[in-house]
């Protein structure tokens, strides 16, 4: 590709790199290791909001921290706690950006949102958000536990760096989204419910699978959602995607509510593992369960 449109390439995982992580070498369930990740994808996404990040770099850290757990050489989640990749990867996104933030910003936010008494999140907090406020000694960081918790982020941004070979280059679909509605000639026609559904839904396929946020799948809030008529004749030709290919695109865009909903019809009654020592714990329950002790 010509090196004036790289920022069009993107490094996508391999199916090797997607069947052989090296959590799964060390024996972390499959479904486990998935509710992991897409809860720390959110878990990215809720502290780049709160850190007032823009919508970009936030992606982009989503995928940076996912992709550090692809294949054998990643890391595995029985080494590296995900809330302290989730921080890395978004303070080292947000360091590389127009809008760096601070390490004590960035563990500030993540303190709150690790807190069982005031994190919003429903993974973490299985209530919601508290109706009354908190105390805030149940989420503010200690200067010692700042200071400490500073420490395992600096040395978890240099793991990530040395993990992914210091390529931390993404490129996002959302402009080139509009650019394919564009040259599909509907923009001017349809009004902007199209463009916006296209944007709406970028986000939610990064947390569903970041690292296969296609370029090819920017248009199809149009075939997912009805309301807008297209040109006719083989249309998604023009974005070098076949029939079957844009058929699995679609059936993986639809799917993403409905596995959203799986994963809190299945983690209703107790948290998703954040750190190392809870994985052992969760794998350890689930293998008491199963002989029966």
């Amino acid at each position: 590709m010509a090196a004036g449109l790289k920022h069009l390439s993107n490094a996508l995982a391999t199916p090797d790199q997607l069947s052989n992580s090296s959590s799964s070498i060390d024996n972390v369930p499959s479904d486990l290791e998935t509710s992991i990740r897409c809860a720390g994808a959110q878990l990215t996404q809720a502290a780049g909001v709160l850190l007032h990040l823009s919508q970009d770099i936030i992606a982009q850290a989503v995928v940076i921290f996912t992709r550090f757990w692809l294949g054998a050489d990643g890391g595995s989640l029985r080494i590296y706690s995900v809330k302290d990749v989730s921080a890395a990867a978004l303070y080292l996104t947000a360091k590389l950006s127009f809008q760096p933030t601070s390490p004590r910003s960035v563990l500030n936010v993540y303190t709150f949102l690790l807190s069982q008494n005031a994190s919003p999140l429903w993974f973490v907090r299985q209530s919601g958000a508290p109706e009354t406020p908190p105390s805030p000694e149940t989420y503010i960081l200690s200067e010692g536990g700042y200071q400490s918790a500073r420490l395992v982020l600096l040395r978890t941004e240099t793991i990530i760096l040395r993990t992914l070979g210091f390529d931390t280059h993404v490129a996002l679909p959302h402009t080139i989204a509009l650019t394919y509605l564009q040259t599909l000639a509907r923009c001017g026609s349809t009004g902007h419910s199209t463009p916006q559904c296209g944007t709406a839904l970028t986000p939610a396929s990064l947390c569903h699978s970041p690292t296969k946020c296609p370029r090819r799948g920017c248009h199809l809030p149009r075939v997912t959602r009805g309301g807008v008529k297209l040109v006719d004749g083989e249309w998604w030709e023009v974005f070098d995607v076949d029939r079957e290919e844009l058929g699995f695109l679609v059936v993986g865009m639809k799917s993403t509510e409905g596995f959203m909903r799986a994963e809190v019809n299945q983690w209703k009654n107790k948290a998703i593992p954040m750190a190392v020592d809870e994985v052992d714990a969760e794998i350890e329950r689930r293998r008491m369960m199963e002989e029966g002790e």
